[in-house]
């Protein structure tokens, strides 16, 4: 099936006299005719739900939905995208390892890395994901299990060499996990240019509404986790009686290893409700992206011949650093999110923000309606004025994450915004 279908057709499938929509669970438990059966569960030696903790038939039909829109072998959904960022790393990585990150990622998500993990022993450092191979090389040790990037890099729109990283990460024996949210598998599916792992917050185009919070880790199936750097998938599991992931499970060994041993201790598990709703975005994922796409472009294109803006970042706009990977990877489009700085700095960038009137001034970001941020003074503030730069963020840089509205409307309310400055 073509992806459009994929988004409608995979996950829940209906039998004779089932229901056409897909059915909410909403229990914590599940009840089973027999002691053995049950036992059989905790074996992981027969399919079935033990305790919604873990799984829920409902979020396992979009685990299945997101999976197969990836390409994947299994998905593990999470209650945040940072929660599945966690994860991703925490499932390979303990105290006295060391990964590797683009330094353009998300700024939560720079926190999360440089600062939470940090508390529990495992370092990151952070590369410029335009440097050469050699460059990047450098910054790997013999205790770096992982190397991280965004496809589309959140506030800088950098796009992201995935076939790059992919080779540097495999030449080290690790995997590339790339968080893959504002291309979403409609424009860009990472496991086709070697990536290993695949993390979203499906908080945003996958939802799309803003009506819910979540994430989801995909993995691809392909990595071999018995190279010798990862005792923890190819030895027996003590907090599991015993179970070794990768003679078990296979290719699925990483997201079940995520699945009966980190979600069964951090219990980050979406209800059941939640993935209900994710469900009815992801139906029409690939219908919004295209449209998100288009008036982005001509938003873009609007910002760069003004001039009182400073700089767009869109891989559309004429002179962009990142064209040829766009057409590489993204060729359907770059996601509906701009960043652009204006002249003035940081308050004629509040001026221009506050002067709209269709644009929703907000934390959130790929949504149906038209959003705007400033990055420096919301996501990003608790960055460093280091940090900030290696991000791409100036004290004028605005977000905007250009809606569903007409085109006309969205371009007359920039210009208002323009007007104001």
């Amino acid at each position: 099936m073509h992806i459009e279908t994929q988004c409608l057709h995979e996950g829940y499938k209906p039998g004779n006299g089932d229901t056409k929509a897909m059915p909410i669970y909403q229990s914590t438990t599940y009840t089973y005719d027999s002691t053995e059966h049950i036992g059989k569960l905790f074996d992981l030696s027969v399919d079935g739900h033990m305790y919604s903790r873990i799984s829920n038939p409902t979020v396992g039909f979009v685990e299945e939905k997101i999976a197969a829109l990836e390409g994947g072998v299994g998905a593990l959904c999470t209650t945040s995208g940072q929660a599945a960022s966690l994860l991703a790393v925490l499932n390979i990585c303990t105290a006295g390892d060391h990964f590797v990150a683009a330094s353009t990622i998300y700024g939560g998500t720079v926190n999360l890395f440089a600062v939470t993990l940090k508390k529990f022993g495992i370092e990151c450092t952070f590369v410029d994901a335009d440097a050469d191979e050699e460059e990047i090389q450098k910054a790997f040790r013999p205790n770096t299990k992982a190397l991280f990037g965004e496809t589309i890099a959140n506030p800088a729109i950098a796009v992201l060499d995935i076939e790059k990283f992919a080779r540097i990460a495999h030449k080290n024996g690790v995997p590339l996990i790339v968080d893959n949210t504002f291309a979403t598998p409609v424009l860009c599916r990472p496991f086709e240019w070697g990536a290993d792992i695949v993390v979203h917050s499906t908080t945003k185009y996958m939802d799309g509404h803003a009506v819910q919070v979540g994430g989801v880790v995909v993995d691809s199936g392909n990595f071999d986790w018995t190279n010798g750097k990862f005792p923890e998938l190819c030895q027996p599991d003590e907090s599991y009686h015993g179970v070794t992931y990768t003679e078990q499970f296979g290719r699925a060994a990483y997201i079940t290893k995520a699945r009966v041993q980190l979600m069964r201790d951090f219990g980050m598990y979406p209800p059941a409700i939640a993935a209900f709703i994710l469900n009815l975005g992801l139906e029409t994922l690939a219908v919004r992206m295209e449209r998100h796409c288009r008036n982005a472009e001509q938003v873009a294109d609007f910002l760069a011949a003004s001039d009182k803006v400073e700089f767009v970042n869109y891989p559309t706009v004429k002179g962009s650093p990142y064209a040829a990977l766009r057409e590489k990877y993204l060729p359907k489009g770059a996601s509906g999110v701009i960043s652009f700085s204006v002249k003035g700095g940081r308050e004629d960038a509040v001026r221009f923000m506050d002067s709209l009137t269709l644009a929703n001034n907000v934390v959130h970001v790929a949504d149906i309606c038209t959003c705007v941020l400033h990055p420096a003074s919301s996501t990003h503030r608790q960055l460093t004025d280091e940090q900030l730069i290696a991000a791409g963020i100036t004290p004028g840089l605005i977000r905007l994450s250009v809606g569903l509205e007409h085109i006309d409307d969205i371009l007359a309310d920039v210009k208002k915004g323009l007007d104001a400055i």
